[in-house]
């Protein structure tokens, strides 16, 4: 914990600042040459600071280009004695966002590292290959400094696999999200010598599939260093992540030992594995894993998961097969109740999913979206409550007026093999797109259907009820147990997601949909039991009523969605740029010049939180998009327009920030080395194309929308930086053939607020959190 105290007491550790390049770098020098003195003689350690540029494209964020200049890297290497031909890499990040200590990210997992760098120093035992650690100081610039490194540090070459430490949240367990790509023998190791495991595979195929609006250096690693690895990361309480509330007393010191003792051994594990040094002869294919109850780690090769996934579906559809087609006087009768029983099935789903997405919608157009942001419960009560009475409701009326005087027993049966059929479909064709989250199905085909097959004769016994009841819950209890769990985890992970997902996704419709799912995931061996209990009455209109009072309540605004809570902030993210714009003419003249605050909410909500507080701040200030402009004639720091309405906030006033463009026109363009965060946007003009330039790999990379955007950063001390663009061009081009904009980002030192920015963050309410900085934009067409 004092190595976390001391990092994070330097402050914000933004990319450039002297407290990211200065202090946090003399800091982790000074703790890293104090453990070299009392290492053991078994071990060498080497030590270099590496200082990158480089140029890289990334398809993250709708895709954007990335140019990095003398930025930092601390790299420590831990050998035996007599060196090592191969080596497992450990990285972490010790840059922050601004305005936030970034405690959980990514302090604490630099801090676990200098620990873990200490243990292993002082062990009397030689490691077979080296470890690397890498201090990486631009990962928030998204993931710089891991591609300096890979693609150009010496030590890169040894590197075999690496564990990548990261966070979503504050504390709590580290999950393991992401693995290989392959190499399934790296799964293995985790499962062998992790001491408390946490990992699954649907959280990668989650966050890989793009849903998730975050990316790690496991990406460069993998893309650019072609190395498998390992990525963890903290999840727990999302809603403080790239806050001021991310500080070092909100780790519990348990999930720093925990964490301390998974890498620990998974290090250790690697740095003496065979394995290790003939990586690359071990890449073959995937791997399903999955955490018990965070007690032990399943993992098993894809290829085997598949042929038991087809296996198991294959078992289910003879089951059904055989029932339904036997005897075969019934068989026409039996496939008419059966396609019935599987049709309504499928009704009550689709019924349900739009009756509460159709709530959903209205409570966020009447602008009550995120009541559940604080108050979790809400959730369940509004959308969870809706779902269940909607299935039951259906089933019920089908019951009374499809199925009239016919057997309760029979009917039952129907509706489990119905949902039977279903999640056997759902194994086959998830199992056909690849994807390891198919072990779920198998989970809900194989013990429900092992469970029928037990119980058959139970089920046939008169005054065998509540016997058969309690077989067949103990049956279900697998799955429904490890489906409980997986939901929980998911909606520790999304529920703050939504709070940063942006005004263009309706958060509301999002978990609605997310609790529908749920809902008749859980329900779907229950559905049996409508048709089999005397009236579902009582149920519905216990539902129905607990469903009214809460959207009364939520309607009437009484669940605020945010909390200033000391202990336990929920806070509204938002971000506020003091702006200065200057629009040049193709002669170089400014034909428009004008400055303001520009406002984002950073979720569905707005600002409409705000004007109570603010009435300044409303709706009538909008400012519309400057279409000829790239990007709208906005300073975008990342190419995050797609995530927020066109039609942005903009306090037009006389607040006039007085910052000098970064740019130099003569011959060709220079950035001087000015701020060190630019964002620079390009725009061919019709007829025009941007065939290459000099950044990354030469192909330029549009962005979502056409525009092409560079992402600019540097360390201290950084040269002018140049750059040409080549374009191929129509014969007249009277308007010019390309619009070129700047903007320049001060997000420290004595330009990052002004006075009438701070005053504007000084009437925020202490429910928000607000990053907010100086920056210009630059327009200029050539």
């Amino acid at each position: 914990r004092g190595y976390l105290d001391n990092i994070t007491a330097i402050g914000p550790r933004t990319v450039g600042s002297p407290e990211n390049e200065v202090l946090a770098v003399n800091y982790l020098l000074e703790q890293i040459r104090t453990i070299e003195r009392e290492s053991t003689d078994a071990h060498k350690i080497s030590v270099d600071i590496q200082r990158p540029t480089g140029s890289f494209s990334i398809d993250f964020l709708g895709g954007f280009t990335s140019y990095y200049a003398n930025i930092t890297n601390v790299v420590v290497k831990l050998e035996p004695r007599k060196g090592a031909e191969h080596a497992v890499l450990s990285n972490c990040h010790f840059d922050s966002v601004p305005n936030t200590p970034g405690a959980s990210d990514d302090a604490v997992s630099c801090a676990v590292m200098l620990e873990i760098l200490n243990t292993l120093s002082k062990s009397s035992e030689p490691l077979q290959h080296a470890i690397i650690f890498l201090f990486n100081g631009a990962e928030e610039n998204i993931l710089q400094a891991s591609h300096g490194f890979i693609t150009q540090h010496e030590w890169a070459k040894s590197i075999r696999a690496f564990i990548n430490l990261e966070a979503a949240g504050v504390g709590g367990k580290e999950l393991v999200f992401q693995t290989g790509p392959e190499n399934p023998w790296l799964v293995q190791a985790y499962v062998v010598a992790a001491k408390h495991p946490f990992a699954s595979v649907v959280a990668q195929e989650i966050f890989q599939s793009g849903v998730i609006p975050a990316d790690t250096d496991f990406r460069i690693y993998r893309d650019f260093g072609n190395v498998p690895g390992i990525d963890l990361a903290f999840i727990e309480n999302g809603y403080i992540y790239h806050t001021e509330y991310d500080t070092s007393d909100r780790i519990l010191t348990d999930s720093i030992q925990r964490a301390g003792d998974n890498i620990l051994a998974v290090l250790k594990y690697l740095a003496t594995s065979d394995k290790l040094a003939k990586s690359f002869e071990y890449r073959h294919g995937n791997v399903v894993f999955f955490d018990v109850l965070g007690l032990f780690v399943l993992a098993y090769p894809a290829r085997v998961g598949t042929i038991m996934n087809y296996i198991t579906a294959a078992i289910a559809f003879i089951y059904l097969s055989k029932k339904v087609l036997q005897p075969k006087t019934r068989a026409i009768h039996n496939l008419k109740k059966f396609f019935t029983a599987f049709g309504l099935t499928l009704i009550s789903w689709v019924c349900t999913l739009v009756t509460v997405l159709i709530v959903a919608v209205f409570i966020s157009v009447i602008g009550r979206s995120l009541s559940w942001y604080t108050h979790f419960y809400v959730s369940v009560f509004l959308y969870g409550t809706a779902a269940a009475a909607k299935l039951i409701l259906v089933h019920t009326l089908a019951k009374k007026f499809l199925y009239k005087n016919m057997n309760e027993q029979y009917l039952g049966d129907s509706f489990f093999d119905a949902s039977l059929m279903i999640w056997s479909i759902a194994l086959a064709v998830i199992t056909q797109m690849g994807l390891c989250s198919a072990f779920i199905c198998t989970l809900w085909v194989a013990f429900p259907l092992l469970t029928k097959l037990l119980i058959h004769k139970e089920s046939s016994q008169k005054g065998a009820t509540m016997k058969f009841v309690m077989m067949y819950m103990l049956g279900m209890f697998v799955p429904y147990l490890y489906m409980m769990y997986l939901s929980w985890t998911v909606f520790e992970m999304f529920t703050p997601i939504m709070g940063r997902s942006g005004s263009e996704i309706l958060p509301d419709v999002v978990f609605a949909g997310l609790i529908v799912v749920i809902t008749m995931i859980l329900s779907s061996y229950f559905i049996n039991f409508i048709y089999l209990v005397k009236s579902t009455k009582t149920t519905l209109i216990t539902l129905t009523t607990v469903f009214v009072v809460t959207l009364i309540l939520v309607c009437s605004g009484i669940f605020f969605p945010y909390s200033s809570d000391a202990a336990n902030p929920k806070p509204k993210r938002m971000f506020l740029q003091h702006t200065s714009r200057r629009f040049h003419d193709l002669d170089g003249n400014v034909v428009k010049n004008d400055a303001g605050i520009w406002i984002n909410g950073f979720d569905y909500n707005g600002i409409a939180h705000i004007t109570p507080h603010v009435p300044e701040i409303n709706d009538t200030i909008r400012t519309p998009c400057e279409e000829q402009a790239p990007f709208c004639g906005l300073p975008w720091i990342l190419p995050v327009h797609f995530m927020f309405r066109l039609i942005t906030c903009y306090y037009i006033g006389k607040w006039m920030v007085i910052l000098p463009p970064p740019v130099d026109i003569s011959r060709y363009i220079s950035l001087s080395a000015g701020p060190s965060h630019m964002s620079l946007y390009i725009r061919p003009h019709e007829g025009s194309a941007l065939s290459t330039w000099s950044l990354g790999d030469g192909t330029p990379v549009a962005s979502l929308g056409g525009d092409y955007f560079v992402f600019y950063s540097h360390g201290l001390q950084a040269t002018p930086w140049h750059f040409w663009i080549e374009l191929t061009t129509p014969e007249k081009h009277s308007d010019g053939i390309v619009s070129l904009a700047i903007a320049a980002h001060y997000f420290f030192g004595e330009d990052q607020k002004s006075p009438q920015l701070s005053a504007l963050l000084e009437r925020l309410p202490n429910w928000t959190f607000s990053s907010g900085w100086s920056c210009s934009y630059d327009l200029f067409v050539f």
